[in-house]
Order: C-alpha cells, then structure tokens, then sequence
C-alpha cells in the first residue's frame, strides 16, 4: 500500500475528527450519543502483547461534565483500507477490545475503503470464535460517500467534498467532482486550500491524476489546473523540505537557521528529491547542500 496514498485519508480524519461522525450518521445510518466535541486519542492500543499495534486514527467523543473532566461516550477507530489485509482480521478485533478498556465506553470500527471490492472485503463479518460474538466493520465505500459536483456543496463540507473525489476519481463523474472541490478551494486562503489541494493529490495514483488533470486543462479550467498544480507543488516541496531537516536532525547533525530557511525556501522538487536522497550520507549541511544557489 503506498504509503503517502493512506497517510492523505489518515490526515483527513485529523484536520476534522468529526468527519467521522458525519459518516456513521449521514452514510450509515448509526445512531450517535449526545455528545459536546469529538477529538483525537492517541492511536497505540499496544496491550501487554509484543507487537505494537496503532490504528490510523482514534477519536473520542465526549460530553461535559460539570465535576469531572469531560467523559468519552463513544470512540470511533478509524482505519484507512486500500488493500484486502488478513492480518485486520486478526487486529481490528484486538483494538476494539484495547480501546473499549482504556476509555471505558462503547467503541465503533469504521473502515473507509475507496475500492468497492476492497470496500465489500472489509465488510465481512469477523467470527470471534465465542458463540454468538461476531464483529461486523461498519466500512465506507464508494457507494457510502456522496458524488459532489456542486461546488457551492463542496464548500459547505470540504473533507466530505475530499472524500467525494478519492471515492469517485475513477468514474464518469470524476472530472466533474474535481472541478467542484477546486472551484471550492479557489475561495480559501492560500495555505488552506493547498492543504486539501495536496491531500487530494497524495491520495490519488498518479494515472488517475494525470487523468484528471488533462480533463482540466481545457480553455474553461486552464485556471484551475494551474492553481492546483501551484498548490500541490508547494505542499510537495515544503513536506520534502521538512523530511530533509528531519533525517539530518535524527543523525545528529545540526543545521543552522539560514541553513534551515534556505531549504524551506527551495521550490524545486528534483532539487529537494535530490538532497533528501543526500541527506542520509551527508557529513555536513554544507556537503549535502554545496550547490545551494
């Protein structure tokens, strides 16, 4: 599974824990709790077994209390599937039961799965062995999330307008669904609109982008192929830009300040691709970066 593709669905359930409350209520038709604000939990559910075990996401949600802390009512874990995984067999039953005894309130499984046949393999119950328990993922697939081609709809909800495209990119309607979500982003500011721009373009194949944005690259969206294009570049360059500090950090090596800014300030992507490749041999800022203009 490629890694930046699951991580731009993981980031999505970050920026808007509630994205998930959306799902089971409007697509799946669940039944929530009263609550006040829904919010991340830590995602290790490591019990006292060996192995690390880290879901993709975890929020809880919570309801004010006026002499406690505010107290978890449900707990929703989120899992990002693109593949069929036998071991989630095995897993996801395991984080149910961790969560359910750490928080202390009932917990859902809710698998967001762009494929339909990835979607419908998810679904499958999990016979637990116990007579009568049987785990039943509440999963989100295509048929699950709404096709959004209006942009003014986009606007009101932008990571469900998000989801729309990754869900249906690979469709008739694709094109169309883009345009929507991008003419919604045109109105934000500029850092915002290029993080949902990049989450969009992380979470697609490069295929079904190039696709896409030859669709786009018509008289009527020229403007919105260019802006997009500007944005996700900058969002590339500055996640690279950042990776390059992070590996000389982790070896030790200090970079100075002017050093610092003059890699965040580098929009040249082959440029950034070749001094992180760099960056794990370098002795020195200096021998990674001596043909820094």
């Amino acid at each position: 599974m490629p890694l930046v593709e699951h991580e731009a669905l993981v980031r999505l359930f970050c920026e808007r824990p509630d994205l998930a409350a959306d799902l089971l209520t409007r697509s799946l038709g669940v039944e929530l709790p009263d609550y006040d604000y829904a919010g991340l939990e830590s995602a290790d559910l490591t019990e006292v077994t060996p192995a690390e075990r880290r879901a993709d996401s975890v929020i809880a949600f919570r309801r004010k209390s006026l002499d406690d802390d505010p107290q978890p009512v449900l707990a929703v874990i989120v899992e990002i599937q693109r593949d069929r995984d036998s071991d989630k067999l095995w897993s996801w039953p395991l984080y149910l039961s961790s969560l359910r005894s750490r928080l202390r309130c009932p917990v859902i499984l809710l698998v967001v799965a762009p494929d339909e046949a990835v979607a419908r393999w998810c679904a499958r119950p999990i016979g637990l062995g116990h007579p009568g328990l049987v785990l039943a993922p509440l999963v989100v697939g295509p048929a699950e999330v709404p096709v959004i081609t209006d942009p003014g709809q986009a606007a009101e909800d932008l990571e469900l307008a998000v989801l729309s495209v990754i869900h249906h990119a690979d469709t008739p309607q694709g094109p169309e669904i883009l345009e929507a979500l991008l003419t919604a982003l045109h109105n934000l500011e500029r850092d915002q609109a290029g993080m949902y721009a990049d989450m969009v373009r992380a979470a697609l194949s490069g295929e079904i982008w190039d696709r896409l944005e030859k669709h786009l690259k018509t008289e009527t969206y020229e403007y919105l192929s260019d802006w997009a294009r500007d944005n996700i570049a900058k969002g590339r360059a500055e996640e690279r830009a950042e990776a390059i500090l992070t590996v000389l950090s982790a070896r030790g090596i200090e970079v100075s300040e002017d050093v610092s800014e003059r890699i965040r300030r580098c929009h040249d992507l082959d440029r950034l691709a070749a001094w992180l490749r760099a960056a794990a041999t370098a002795d020195s800022p200096d021998a990674l970066l001596d043909d820094l203009p």
